[in-house]
């Protein structure tokens, strides 16, 4: 274990001497692993270490053994050990995500802190978590399930700017093994054991029957595959970025030019083009990309519009992608109070003849005059419904799930854009027919929907 991490510390350039490292210790085998490992070659690498463990205002006593726990361990070893309590159900409910992704980031946020205090005493501070190879198999999965590009493929990185994995080449039950030859002893968080969560499922039970049923070394496999998948993806990641700079220096691209790449060039070039836009990638899908590629095919005028508030448009035959606001373009306006941490984002817009608008499941777009009072982001109430064919046709919002099979516990968490008791929007499920944008439309309302699990019941609201 030692000697590996060693090798593979060195060979994706880490640390150098003198530096800081900073662990995140949960108490769990993996993180425990990864303190001891690198207290092990602390001198071989010349770094100092320190740790830092989060408490998550969860799990009761047993997250108080957790914090008892990595505080003496690290006593023991004679780190420096810091710790935090957060109230991380309340930060989700504030960010309007689960509280997995508000644990996450917050115990990021506290890492780059405590490393860029620790930088005012030391030259340089990287972050040190405990991912092995059995997280990066299942993030593989995860993405691939999802319909991820190559980059989602790719797995986790070794180095990440400041944070670095050196455990990324182990297996879990390695590092545990491991820990059992050096007599030291770990916690276990029991919700670990629970397949609730998608990635837990993965963990849990998949991954173990893939290694059962089909192969033994799946983990390896996949782990060597994310590898390979990430040199190809930083590959064509330079070709992209060598295309653009020899056809669209000021980030107009030749639109015949890029139609002559390969298809999966074209698809990088089109993501750097989003990049030199400023066009955030979040929630981008391969569908956003094959609209835009097809615009290198069509005339002069002719555009898409895409999330977060900017479109593609082929000009002349060059394509750019531009944000609603770009001068001499159509402007778009952001709603007063409507951006709730991540929850939504409302624009309207005049509607452009040649206007397209690709498929997207949380961004939709809708006739804004047809709009009778004020849109609501809410969840179900009494007497909603959804008019679901051309002709007129309307469906009560309960008759709906019924018919879709939506679980009846689900059916409150689900957010719904409402004009009255009129829904324009089951959001993740199904747009309303009466709202659709026409060739009679004169603006148009865009609402980007970035929402996660929710706990809370806020409405939030623009006036028509």
């Amino acid at each position: 274990m030692q000697k590996q991490t060693e090798i593979y510390m060195k060979q994706n350039h880490m640390t150098r001497p003198g530096d800081g490292v900073l662990v995140g210790l949960s108490g769990g085998a993996d993180s425990v692993g990864l303190l001891l490992v690198l207290w092990k070659l602390r001198e071989t690498f010349q770094i100092s270490l320190r740790a830092l463990h989060v408490h998550h205002g969860l799990r009761g006593a047993e997250a108080d053994r957790d914090a008892a726990f990595s505080r003496m361990l690290c006593e023991r070893l004679e780190i420096p050990f810091y710790e935090f309590r957060i109230d991380a159900a309340k930060e989700a409910l504030d960010r309007k995500c689960s509280v997995e992704e508000a644990g996450r980031l917050a115990r990021y946020r506290l890492y780059e802190e405590t490393a860029r205090a620790w930088e005012e005493e030391i030259r340089q501070v990287h972050i040190a978590t405990a991912h092995h190879a059995d997280d990066n198999a299942e993030t593989v999965l995860f993405n691939l399930f999802r319909g991820s590009g190559l980059t989602g493929l790719s797995g986790i990185a070794p180095v990440r700017g400041r944070i670095i994995r050196p455990l990324l080449w182990a297996q879990r039950s390695e590092i545990q093994t491991w820990l059992r030859q050096q007599g030291q002893d770990w916690v276990e968080d029991s919700t670990n054991q629970e397949s609730e969560y998608s990635r837990n499922w993965l963990r849990n039970e998949l991954l173990p029957a893939v290694e059962e049923r089909l192969n033994a070394q799946a983990v390896r496999h996949i782990d060597q595959a994310g590898r390979r998948i990430r040199q190809a993806d930083a590959y064509l990641e330079e070709v992209a970025e060598e295309w653009l700079q020899k056809h669209a220096p000021d980030g107009k691209a030749d639109a015949k030019a890029l139609a002559e790449q390969a298809e999966i060039v074209q698809g990088y070039i089109v993501r750097r083009l989003f990049l030199k836009s400023k066009m955030p990638l979040r929630d981008v899908t391969e569908t956003h990309v094959q609209a835009v590629r097809e615009l290198l095919h069509q005339g002069t005028g002719k555009s898409i519009s895409l999330p977060h508030g900017f479109r593609a448009v082929n000009i002349y035959g060059f394509l750019e992608v531009r944000p609603l606001s770009h001068p001499g373009e159509r402007k778009g306006v952001l709603f007063p109070g409507i951006q709730n941490g991540n929850l939504l984002q409302m624009h309207t817009f005049p509607c452009e003849k040649g206007d397209e608008f690709p498929k997207n499941q949380y961004t939709k777009w809708f006739d804004y005059d047809i709009i009778k009072s004020t849109v609501k982001i809410r969840h179900k109430q009494p007497g909603d419904y959804i008019t679901i064919d051309k002709n007129g046709s309307t469906q009560s919002l309960k008759k709906y799930f019924v018919n879709v099979k939506v679980p009846r516990e689900d059916r409150e968490k689900i957010w719904l854009a409402a004009d009255g008791s009129h829904i324009l929007w089951i959001i993740g499920y199904r747009q309303n027919q009466a709202y659709q944008v026409t060739d009679k439309t004169r603006r148009i309302l865009e609402i980007e929907f970035n929402g996660g699990e929710e706990d809370g019941r806020e409405s939030k609201s623009i006036s028509s």
